[in-house]
């Protein structure tokens, strides 16, 4: 007993606590909800596969050009096997050509670049160090010390930062944890006619009191506000307010996890805006819906991953794998096998 007591002494009584109880017992609660143990080891096991499942993905066979379609992504080493498996699933319901645009998450590589363009040839990638040159002209640190700081060490943040930063095209900003499982009508409108638009969330889920975040804004936050999925007004953001937010936020209750979705939310108050249907783009489904989608969009956070390592990625790989088999049944030479037979065995 006096050998626990110097040790919670020495480290510090909280950080004793959390080490000897809740962090246990938040692991516990933690595999309750990822389904126990064995659920645990399957999830981790159908991530693995799915990370090898990305490297066999048969190139996409680039769709007529229609609207000028952009979606874009942060992603990088960790993260690009989920990137590319949104977007194919995404192309494959769509009858226009979508480019992907990659913004790189810091860590982005010539090797992951070359990876990404198999899959998706005509996919474009923003350079880091233009991205750099573009904060430091646009967004100088003297003059945005909060937001250039939080960036530094919350890259959820570049979201806003880096991908909304100067002019460029109305395009959908994507988290890469989504899979489409239908084609998105509501998305394909919104190609030809953009507009303010964003996913719903299980709950309202900012980091910070909506109200607290209605004052900052001047206006009604919107609820539920999910940035798996949204797009802007044609407005450009007053980067001067976000500054003075991002401040308030610090200042009055400290970061959050959630900082970014709040900061987000915040660009809706005031402003029309068009919320997807829940039942469509589904946010954390449940098991039923995860192993046999009826929604357009899956956003698999939290206790979800388990659909979407055990159930979700296998429907998009083999929806793949047919489309690319159907485009190249013609050449086909007599009795030989497909480059997509060859690519799954």
């Amino acid at each position: 007993m006096s050998g626990l007591r110097e040790f919670a002494r020495r480290l510090g009584v909280g950080k004793a606590a959390r080490l000897v109880y809740h962090r246990p017992v938040g692991l516990v609660r933690q595999s309750i909800l990822e389904g126990g143990p064995v659920e645990q080891w399957r999830t981790a096991g159908g991530r693995a596969a799915m990370i090898e499942a990305a490297e066999r993905l048969p190139p996409l066979g680039e769709p007529p050009i229609g609207s000028a379609a952009e979606v874009a992504f942060l992603t990088g080493p960790k993260y690009w096997f989920q990137t590319v498996f949104c977007f194919v699933s995404l192309q494959l319901g769509v009858p226009f050509k979508i480019t992907p645009v990659v913004f790189d998450d810091g860590a982005m590589t010539a090797a992951l670049r070359d990876r990404l363009r198999r899959i998706v040839p005509w996919a474009e990638f923003v350079d880091r160090d233009a991205t750099e040159a573009r904060l430091d002209r646009l967004l100088p640190r003297h003059a945005f010390p909060a937001l250039r700081a939080r960036r530094e060490v919350y890259p959820h943040l570049r979201k806003l930062t880096d991908m909304q930063l100067g002019p460029a095209p109305r395009r959908l900003i994507l988290d890469s944890d989504m899979l489409f499982f239908r084609p998105p009508a509501r998305l394909i409108e919104w190609f030809e006619a953009p507009h303010a638009v964003y996913m719903q969330d299980v709950a309202t889920a900012y980091g910070y009191p909506l109200d607290f975040l209605s004052r900052l804004a001047g206006a009604p936050v919107p609820e539920r506000v999910n940035v798996g999925l949204y797009a802007l007004d044609a407005h450009p953001i007053d980067w001067e307010r976000l500054e003075h937010w991002c401040a308030a936020q610090n200042e009055h209750y400290g970061p959050s996890y959630l900082q970014e979705q709040g900061l987000t939310a915040m660009l809706f108050a005031g402003r029309p805006a068009a919320a997807l249907p829940r039942t469509d783009y589904v946010v954390m489904p449940g098991l039923d819906e995860g192993r046999a989608p009826a929604a357009v969009l899956h956003h698999y956070v939290a206790q979800s991953k388990r659909s979407y390592y055990q159930h979700g990625w296998q429907r998009v790989f083999e929806r793949a794998c047919a489309a690319a088999a159907a485009s190249s049944f013609q050449g086909r030479p007599p009795g030989g096998r497909s480059e997509v037979q060859q690519v799954v065995g």
